[in-house]
């Protein structure tokens, strides 16, 4: 049974980090990513990495966020620095067995259950 299980949120103060993690079992997958979704908006891609570490970010996060994989642990990480109250979202793990072009939801088929970041001015 392939689970994605996502940790790390919290509410911290703009201009600080936080580090997400999330840990995939059941399967290997060749790409991993992040999504985030606040209130009344859609789901938007953030950040995703595939097993041979290539990474591509969304414009709204480049420079500040870092995703990062530890194969050996099947597990995801996505630092969080300089954040924003516009960053408020809960953030949900995505996985796939390919390397989806371009990085929408509809070609991640396994999702975690996400975890909420809050970030107040």
């Amino acid at each position: 049974q392939v689970q994605l299980v996502e940790s790390g949120g919290g509410l911290v103060q703009a201009g600080g980090s936080l580090r997400l993690s999330c840990v995939a079992s059941g399967r290997t997958f060749k790409t991993m990513g992040w999504f985030r979704q606040a209130p009344g908006k859609e789901r938007e891609f953030a950040a995703a990495i595939t097993w041979s570490d290539v990474t591509v970010y969304a414009d709204s996060v480049k420079g500040r966020f870092t995703i990062s994989r530890d194969n050996t642990k099947g597990t995801v990480y996505l630092q969080m620095n300089s954040l924003k109250p516009e960053d408020t979202a809960v953030y949900i793990c995505a996985a796939s067995m390919g390397v989806p072009e371009p990085p929408d939801p509809a070609r991640f088929p396994y999702w975690g259950q996400g975890t909420q970041v809050t970030v107040s001015s």
